[in-house]
């Protein structure tokens, strides 16, 4: 099943089910272009993985296997964040000084950088606390496509990474929930740009699988229904400019859009 929250022509929020172009809600059929797609989700935080996929630690910067993460490497984005299919992804003006910015591997910054980043978002289903990873499925209500929207002056020039990846429209999330099951074992996940392709993976290239991450954060902290976990992104980020259209396309879920805008 795909489920998607949409705002209907009353203004009434309401959650269906979409095949196609079609929403079934509550016995009404309503046309997917004649509504207003809503983010699928409302989490309390999004829970990112950085570092998650080989091929973006090599284009970081790292060496391999040897600097490979012994644990996940986690930050956290805020639901101010998050935004919709076919919303305005709004791009921050630069904030720092030149001089003040720092390096992020082969990541060139100071130029008022704003990257894409395709990843599989993980939707929570269930509150989970100490779980553990052969039971972690349990806990997933489906995934979604996540962009996470990352302000590489900003990211570069502090050690937490709010400023960078945590301010408004940095996580666009959509268009529906897909559940387990419309979703292959290694779905492959692909960001566009004005149609042309930047990033293409499959989570054989995750470091720590959904199970694992799962078992490792809920060690030490609650998740809550509708809670994200995005599982990182590969090789291939890239800067967003004024007018850009992305795309975020994951196998069995479909695909999330947004326009880049100053």
């Amino acid at each position: 099943m795909h489920i998607v929250r949409f705002r209907d022509e009353s203004g009434y929020v309401r959650t269906g089910s979409m095949v196609d172009s079609l929403i079934q809600s509550s016995g009404i059929e309503y046309k997917s272009d004649e509504v207003d797609i809503l983010p699928p989700t409302q989490p309390t935080k999004i829970i990112c993985l950085y570092g998650n996929y080989i091929e973006h630690l090599k284009e970081s910067g790292y060496d391999i296997p040897e600097e490979i993460p012994k644990r996940p490497q986690l930050f956290l984005k805020s639901p101010n964040a998050v935004i919709g299919h076919e919303d305005i992804i709004k791009l921050p003006q630069p904030g720092i000084d030149s001089e003040d910015v720092g390096e992020l591997g082969d990541i060139k910054t100071g130029e008022g950088r704003i990257d894409h980043e395709a990843e599989l978002g993980v939707v929570i289903g269930g509150q989970a606390k100490n779980v553990d990873r052969n039971e972690a499925m349990e806990f997933v209500k489906g995934f979604t496509c996540m962009n996470d929207i990352s302000n590489r002056d900003d990211q570069s020039a502090e050690r937490n990474w709010v400023r960078g990846k945590s301010f408004d429209c940095a996580a666009p999330l959509g268009p529906v929930v897909a559940t387990p099951d419309e979703v292959p074992e290694e779905p492959s996940v692909q960001l566009r740009v004005n149609g042309e392709k930047r990033q293409d993976s499959s989570k054989d290239e995750f470091v720590f699988s959904v199970e694992e991450v799962i078992e490792e954060v809920s060690k030490f902290m609650t998740l809550e229904p509708g809670d994200v976990i995005a599982m990182g992104t590969t090789s291939g980020v890239g800067p967003l400019t004024d007018g850009d259209k992305v795309e975020v396309e994951i196998e069995g879920v479909g695909t999330l859009v947004n326009y880049a805008k100053r």
